[in-house]
């Protein structure tokens, strides 16, 4: 057993075990697992709330970034259309 991101293995979870035991005793163990158990709830709320905040704001500006690029492409296609209108040879020019 690794964990990959401590890189630790099974025998310094024991030893870290055998001290949180040591230091707070087997009657405090089970309200200190409450108590991580409550922070990390409350911890994982705030993060929901957030990606739920954050994805709630970049819906209306990615909506208005597309009517953007919506806009600009029509602007370069029209720009395409009279660079290629003002590139035609004119009736003076073809008969000279």
């Amino acid at each position: 057993m690794t964990l990959l991101f401590l890189n630790m293995g099974g025998g310094e979870v024991v030893l870290i075990m055998l001290v949180v035991l040591l230091f707070f005793g087997s009657k405090n163990i089970p309200s200190l697992a409450r108590g991580l158990g409550r922070a990390m709830r409350e911890f994982q709320e705030a993060s929901d709330g957030i990606k739920r905040e954050i994805e709630q704001t970049a819906k209306p500006v990615k909506a208005n970034l597309d009517q953007l690029h919506d806009e600009w492409n029509s602007t370069v296609d029209s720009v395409k259309k009279e660079v290629e209108k003002a590139a035609e040879p004119t009736d003076k020019e073809i008969k000279s």
